[in-house]
């Protein structure tokens, strides 16, 4: 999203292999305008991550352990599905109201000719996601505009992210996730359309529609340093929610924050994304963007998944400020031994407490960077609004209610045991 992809990317062409897509070129938009007739087609293309999804960053060399590691990876991804579900079923979710659900799909045209989903009607593509298009519809209900990420189930089945796991797993689980959470910061999950009938599959968002504010007077893709601490305050609070809710986004960069109309950032795109229990976000497998990639995660080795994020964040800071990422090699490879190895370059000009910042977010050891908490109340970030509040969540708030509720009881209202006492004996 950041513009023209950085004059130094342009010289080197395609980026794919970074994470970086050709489309990355464009003027940055919410989504890519393209007027393709089809909302879902079979173009293996199309399905690919953004990121590095297929292999773990460092890895292990010659093949040893991977039938180990195989292992390890099946039991996290099934620890992340069952918690996911045990949440769902239980109904311990941070959303006032559920996802609509839709087992019916009806696809047909409206009276000028235009393509129809259920209640929505298409408008035109607006970019691709994680494995499927995203494309613009309008509510006949509502009016309203929303993004629909399309997919064909059949194709996400046959499409392998990992030995063991095929990208319907990351869909699902990235719906599953999406559905436990609300923030203003979020891009938030509508419905979800899923007939067992058919082979199609639709995910229903909010739809984002403002641009990134540049400051032309800057470094080429940089936004000014008011600009990027408004986008940065918010990324930091949305991310603060995701890890208190126990969820690492594993890959945040400048491509998945949509800005709206009025300028505030919600981070998007969880297809990569995990779960985790307690304090246990220790993770292996590093699906992210590889430039975005924190050290200890090009390593192979476990890391701590919020730790990660934090670097990610750092990253993006960089990106912000001097429309440049920190570090970049020739290869991928190159790249990871950059991240690994080479120290730390930050331009002089900046002033010292942003310096502060950036150097303590990507502190290569994750036990010296800095935490969120320590960064929304860093001096750069709070400027003159303060430190990042804490978001006072619907989960939070309902159990405040029924704590309330609780306190009250015994004052006036009589329990089960009281009442039966009081009645008269035989």
């Amino acid at each position: 999203m950041l513009r023209d992809s950085f004059s130094f990317a342009q010289a080197m062409g395609c980026f794919g292999c970074f994470g970086c897509s050709e489309r990355s070129k464009q003027p940055p938009k919410p989504y890519d305008d393209d007027d393709d007739d089809d909302d879902v087609d079979d173009d293996d293309d199309m399905y690919s991550n953004d990121g590095d999804v297929t292999s773990n960053a460092g890895g292990n060399e010659e093949g040893e352990g991977e039938g180990e590691e195989e292992v390890k990876q099946q039991s996290r991804s099934k620890r992340s599905e069952e918690i996911l579900n045990y949440k769902l079923q239980n109904r311990l979710i941070c959303r006032q109201f559920p996802v609509k659900e839709t087992n019916k799909l009806i696809r047909g045209e409206d009276e000028d000719g235009n393509k129809t989903i259920n209640e929505f009607v298409r408008q035109r593509k607006i970019g691709s996601g994680s494995y499927g298009k995203v494309v613009l519809y309008q509510s006949t209900v509502d009016g309203k505009d929303y993004a629909l990420k399309a997919f064909h189930k059949s194709h996400l089945l046959r499409l392998r992210v990992a030995p063991s796991e095929t990208a319907m797993g990351d869909v699902l689980r990235e719906v599953k996730i999406m559905k436990t959470l609300e923030h203003p910061n979020i891009v938030n999950l509508i419905e979800v359309i899923d007939d067992p009938k058919t082979d199609h599959f639709y995910m229903v968002l909010e739809y984002v529609d403002g641009k990134w504010a540049y400051d032309d007077s800057g470094p080429p893709g940089a936004l000014g340093e008011n600009t990027a601490r408004k986008y940065f305050r918010d990324v930091v609070a949305g991310l603060m929610y995701l890890h208190s809710h126990n969820v690492i986004h594993g890959d945040i960069k400048p491509d998945n924050l949509l800005v709206t109309s009025t300028g505030t950032v919600k981070i998007g795109d969880f297809g990569v994304s995990q779960v985790f229990k307690d304090d246990d976000d220790q993770l292996r497998r590093s699906p992210g963007t590889p430039v975005f990639t924190a050290p200890e995660c090009c390593l192979g080795v476990t890391y701590s998944g919020r730790a990660a994020d934090t670097w990610a964040v750092g990253v993006t800071l960089y990106c912000m400020i001097l429309g440049q990422y920190p570090f970049l090699g020739e290869t991928l490879q190159d790249t990871y031994d950059k991240i690994v190895h080479n120290s730390l370059v930050i331009p002089d000009g900046l002033e010292d407490n942003l310096k502060d910042l950036i150097n303590g977010l990507l502190s290569k050891d994750p036990k010296q960077r800095m935490t969120l908490k320590d960064v929304a109340e860093h001096p750069w970030v709070t400027g003159e609004d303060g430190a990042v509040p804490e978001y006072f969540c619907w989960c939070k708030r309902k159990a405040q209610e029924e704590e309330e509720e609780e306190e009250e009881a015994p004052n006036g209202i009589e329990t089960v045991d009281e009442v039966a006492d009081s009645k008269p004996k035989t």
